[in-house]
């Protein structure tokens, strides 16, 4: 058989109705009025109002690109998406605790064993000393797998005297600047370098990664600090202690949770065309809160979602466990709140100093208005300096609302600085006082910090300057490799986990043990 006969014979994936309205839309330079029709698609989105937009050039590559991501396997799967919701509504209650973290904008590039393994392993050390510290269990979700793209300040910038488009992460564009007309086979690639990722994250841990039996085996990497190696020896003792006598009456010969940990997978739910090709209408897991018996929504409530009755189905974004939208893109009437109000994954939203409290409670109500618990995690960014006159207000009004969400902080965003060359770090002392302060207003209003969110890496950077390394802005040049915003490193991010640590050992009084 000829080639030109072989490929008659193969049916090429067809785009779906929503993937049609989507890929029209990404080759238009305007947009759709806004529609008011309560009903929700997975293409609803495509009728509203959207924020850090991206168009291309050619509608027949973005079909391409669309039709064969639609014809994809799942990711993740609804069964690990509705037992990280239940996760998290112990979160939203005060039973655990929420460790979020990885890369700023991952590129292609960290797909890497080490790179994927040295945030693994960080991510696990971190939560071993919040566990000791908080006495919760942790939930871990990475930054990983997904979080390719970034919103920009401004969709160009200038290069040698001309205007070219900004890096808007490998999803999109590459950052060599020959490589900046965005181009949609991209879309392609991101979800099989998140599917290797993945599927190498889920690797290492069934292989005994996080097997608490041999904790010691957990390398410290480039912690050269002696305090805090001695830290977190000191924690590694206690739990090994604690191991041996659980051996010495047998209480582990079934203690499977001892030898793995659940790490589930997030990013900014940005591209809105990529986000709806990976949501899919699948059975609900028996775990799901429609199998449980609960009051039924009122017809009434505003901008709920209709599905098909007793069909035991959902809409899931089958691309990452959790997903966020950025400060840059919740605006209540805009495209973004509109795709993420009607998708089964636990969600979060960016809250920064520009988010008013009733604007806080009206993206709530959209979002969820079934009032789950633990389905929004709130992550606060506001910067050390305005944290203390916003965050109150923001409890007291979602409070009020009957909301319970878990609150998260996120310590990097509102503390971003330039020096004097122009090159973007972070102040550690800025980052601590964020967290400092969050826990502290929250204890002060009889709430409670339940998690942070943090860009961070396994390796060795100097982008974030400050900590007990000493690290100064002289020192930025010597493994700056961020690509976007600067990341704390390994040992910078163990100090923030001890800090937090410290805070709930102090107070039960049990500092210095």
């Amino acid at each position: 058989m000829v080639k030109q006969d072989l490929e008659e014979t193969i049916e090429r994936p067809k785009l779906s109705k929503s993937g049609e309205a989507a890929a029209e839309l990404k080759v238009k330079s305007t947009h759709a009025k806004n529609h008011t029709s309560s009903e929700w698609t997975p293409s609803s989105w495509t009728t509203k109002p959207i924020k850090q937009d991206v168009v291309y050039d050619d509608r027949t590559t973005v079909r391409k690109a669309l039709a064969k991501l639609e014809c994809l396997p799942p990711i993740v799967t609804p069964t690990e998406i509705v037992k990280l919701r239940q996760n998290l509504r112990d979160v939203a209650l005060g039973k655990a605790f929420l460790l979020q973290g990885g890369d700023c904008a991952e590129l292609f590039d960290y797909c890497e064993e080490n790179a994927v393994a040295s945030k693994i392993k960080l991510l696990l050390q971190m939560s071993l000393v919040l566990i000791w510290g908080a006495n919760k269990r942790v939930v871990r979700i990475a930054r990983m797998g997904g979080q390719f793209a970034k919103p920009r300040s401004s969709p160009t910038e200038m290069h040698e005297g001309r205007e070219i488009p900004s890096f808007r992460g490998d999803i999109l564009n590459g950052y060599d600047v020959n490589e900046r007309t965005p181009d949609p086979a991209r879309l392609v690639m991101a979800y099989f370098h998140s599917a290797a990722t993945v599927n190498f994250l889920r690797a290492s841990i069934s292989s005994g990664i996080a097997d608490l039996h041999s904790p010691l085996d957990w390398g410290l990497g480039h912690v050269k600090d002696e305090k805090i190696k001695a830290q977190y020896t000191r924690t590694v003792d206690s739990i090994s202690e604690s191991l041996r006598f659980m051996r010495t009456v047998g209480a582990d010969s079934a203690a499977s949770a001892l030898e793995t940990v659940d790490l589930y997978t997030s990013h900014e739910g940005l591209l809105l065309e990529y986000e709806q090709s990976l949501t899919r209408r699948l059975r609900h897991p028996p775990s799901h809160p429609s199998f449980l018996p609960a009051p039924v929504p009122s017809d009434t409530q505003p901008n709920s979602h209709t599905e098909p009755a007793n069909d035991g189905k959902g809409w899931y974004n089958t691309s990452a466990h959790f997903l966020w939208i950025g400060d840059r893109t919740r605006q209540p009437n805009g495209a973004h709140v509109e795709y993420f109000r009607g998708i089964e994954n636990p969600i979060g939203i960016k809250v920064g100093p520009t988010t008013t409290s009733s604007e806080l409670v009206t993206l709530l109500d959209i979002v969820n208005p079934t009032k789950a618990i633990g389905k929004v995690t709130l992550i606060t960014r506001y910067g050390e300096h305005q944290i203390a006159s916003l965050l109150p207000a923001h409890i007291a009004a979602v409070r009020a609302s009957g909301h319970v969400v878990v609150w998260q902080c996120d310590p990097m965003h509102g503390n971003t600085t330039s020096t004097p060359s122009g090159v973007k770090t972070r102040q550690f002392s800025s980052i601590l006082s964020e967290v400092s302060s969050a826990l502290r207003i929250h204890r002060e209003r009889e709430s409670f910090l339940g998690g942070v969110h943090l860009e961070l890496t396994g390796e060795a950077v100097t982008e974030c300057v400050g900590g007990s390394e000493g690290l100064t802005e002289g020192d930025l040049g010597v493994n700056y490799t961020t690509y976007c915003d600067p990341r704390l490193n390994e040992k910078q991010a163990l100090e923030l986990a001890f800090l937090v640590a410290g805070h709930y050992r102090d107070e039960k009084g049990e500092l210095g043990t």
